[in-house]
This record gives structure tokens, sequence and C-alpha cells, in this order.
């Protein structure tokens, strides 16, 4: 089987699953795989059965990186030592690009027919869920495990990112997700966020993964592009790259907020501001006016002419503006007075 023909089984899938591994009875307790019932990123489809506690033993543990920082791996016993060893794959992975969530991950390297019961279906080469990683340590038909480990990474990414009000694992992180159009692509059933069946190549979830691994490929080792796993439309370019690298090493965490003050003067009754919004999500704009006055404020898109929200009252000198932003790179502002002169106040928080 040629490698374009396997790297869709890399790391697919989103399903319910129960597993449980320890170690055999002649070594001692380690941690091992632990995937409640929830939500697993994975390849091929959801079966019973899975490792028995015995089958798989593991050695390693919490291990210094050569960048000094502490990563957690364990390499099944199925493996002889210094031929896959923990050093080796605490160095890789600390080698990725990555932020604090490296210490979060906990990583288990297995053979192929470990992973395949591990990760619940046959001919899968690598999982992930709930901080941790699980993949092949050595190559399967051209595929080798360090770019399943890059995949598999970029979902732990992923998990440990905001993008709100969208779960980052399915839809991505939020400045790729933007500069993706995710939003305004799922709204016109372009693209379908959590779907790991039929769908699966127009996963933004996986998209963002494959992004993610070609970002470490390119910048790590200048290497092409290779694109087979997704849908081709969600080929990377320098600036998806860029928006990866940055939500990887500086993470969107929430809205940006800041303050506007406008002011009528006698015979106006409408002021306008332009709104740049570079990400999508969740929009609020407050806006305050002096008691015994009456001030509205309403959104229009770029060209001024479309309402795309209004403001309803939130007290007797207050109305709230809300909108989730989906692909509006800038919109207008409007306040309108019904209560002559005077100052007022907007309170923009923007994704």
């Amino acid at each position: 089987m040629h490698r374009n023909e396997l790297t869709p089984l890399i790391a697919a899938g989103l399903g319910v699953a129960t597993l449980l591994v320890a170690a055999s009875t002649h070594r001692p307790a380690r941690s091992t795989p632990l995937f409640q019932s929830g939500e697993l990123v994975r390849d091929g489809l959801v079966r019973t059965g899975g490792l028995h506690a015995s089958d798989v033993s593991w050695h390693g543990g919490s291990t210094t990186a050569r960048t000094g920082e502490h990563v957690t791996v364990f390499v099944s016993d199925s493996y002889v030592n210094g031929v896959n060893d923990v050093q080796q794959w605490a160095d890789f992975v600390a080698g990725l690009i990555h932020g604090s969530e490296l210490g979060l991950l906990t990583a288990y390297i297995a053979t192929p027919a470990e992973v395949a019961s591990l990760c619940y279906g046959d001919d899968i080469l690598g999982c992930y869920q709930a901080n941790m990683l699980v993949a092949i340590g050595d190559p399967v038909d051209g595929v080798s495990p360090q770019e399943v480990v890059r995949h598999e990474y970029g979902h732990h990414v992923a998990a440990n990112r905001v993008n709100a009000p969208w779960p980052a694992i399915d839809w991505g992180t939020k400045r790729w997700a933007s500069q993706a159009n995710i939003c305004s692509r799922a709204t016109d059933g372009g693209v379908f966020p959590g779907d790991e069946g039929l769908r699966y190549t127009l996963n933004p979830g996986e998209a963002f993964a494959e992004t993610y691994r070609v970002l470490n490929d390119v910048r790590g080792f200048g290497a092409a592009i290779d694109w087979t796993l997704v849908d081709p439309s969600f080929l990377p370019n320098a600036d998806a790259l860029q928006a990866v690298e940055q939500d990887v090493r500086q993470p969107w965490t929430g809205p940006t907020a800041s303050v506007v003050h406008g002011r009528f003067k006698r015979g106006g009754n409408a002021w306008t501001m332009s709104l740049p919004l570079p990400l999508d999500g969740s929009l609020s704009v407050d806006l305050s006016f002096p008691s015994g006055t009456r001030d509205d404020i309403a959104m229009y898109g770029k060209a001024g002419t479309r309402v795309l929200a209004r403001g309803a009252a939130s007290g007797a000198s207050s109305e709230k503006l809300t909108f989730v932003v989906c692909g509006e790179r800038s919109v207008r502002l409007r306040v309108t007075s019904r209560g002559g002169p005077g100052p007022f106040e907007l309170h923009i928080a923007r994704p």
C-alpha cells in the first residue's frame, strides 16, 4: 500500500470509546493510556474489545529533553531498548513547535499492532484524547512515526487552545480558522467541523492538525508540502502557516477590549466608525449615554448599507449589541441620538 493510500488513516475519527491498558504483572505499575468515554481523535471505526490489562507494558516516564524541558513519554516494552528509546522520543517531541501545552502531554509509542488495539481500529497509526497521544514507533507502508506524532501533536495543540464560541479541536485554532474562513465555509455547507465519517477530508479539525504537521516539516527541514490527507481546499499558504505558528507560540486567550468616547454636537444625530475584525468569534458592544437621553447602536456591513445587528436596551441609559463574526473583516458601527447633543461611550469586546 502506497503512502497516499494510507495517510487518510493517520489520525482521523471522533467517537466514543473506553480503553484501559495497564502494565504487565511482572513489572512495576506505570502510567498507561486510559481513554474514558468521550471524544477520541483516532483512525478507523469504534469497535468493542481492545487490549487486556496484561497485553502491554511500558518503560519511560518524565524525561528531560535536550531542550531542558520535561516530556512524559512511554515506549512499549515490545521494542528493544536502544532501538526505540524514550530519550529519542522526548527530544523529538520537545523539538516540535510548541507552547506550554508540552508539559501536559503524555505520549505512548507502541508497535503498529498495539496502536491498532489501543486506538480501537485496524490500520490505525495514531490517536489522541485528553492530553494523551498514541503513535506507532516504526514505519508502516512508508508512513514514518515522526509524521504521525507531528499530526497527533497538532490535535494536542488545538485541544489546549481557545476558539470561542467554537471548540478548537473541531474547528482549528483562532487565527488559523479565521484565516481559513472556517466559519463562513461551515455556514455555506462547505466544511464539516467534527465530522470523522464520510466528510472526514472536509473536517477543519483534521486540516488544522495537518497544517501543524506541515509547519514543522517546512520550518524544521525546509521540506516540500505533502498534502494527501485532507481536501486540497485546506492547502496552507505562508499566511496559514504563520497563523498556526502564532496560535502555538502566542495563543489567543479571549476578546480584546477597547473603549471609544463620542459626542453628539447640536444639530447632529448620527455618528459612525469603522471597526476592523481580523478574527472570527463573539463580538459585543455596550453603549452608554447620559440619563434622560436615548441613543441607539447598530452594526452595518463594510459598505454601510446592510444591517448586521442592532442593539437592545440593557438599562435605562445603555444598549448592548452582540454578534458572531463569521467572515466579516470590517464593519461599521453607527450610533444614533434621539435625545439631542451629549456624550456617549462604547465598550467594545472583539475576538
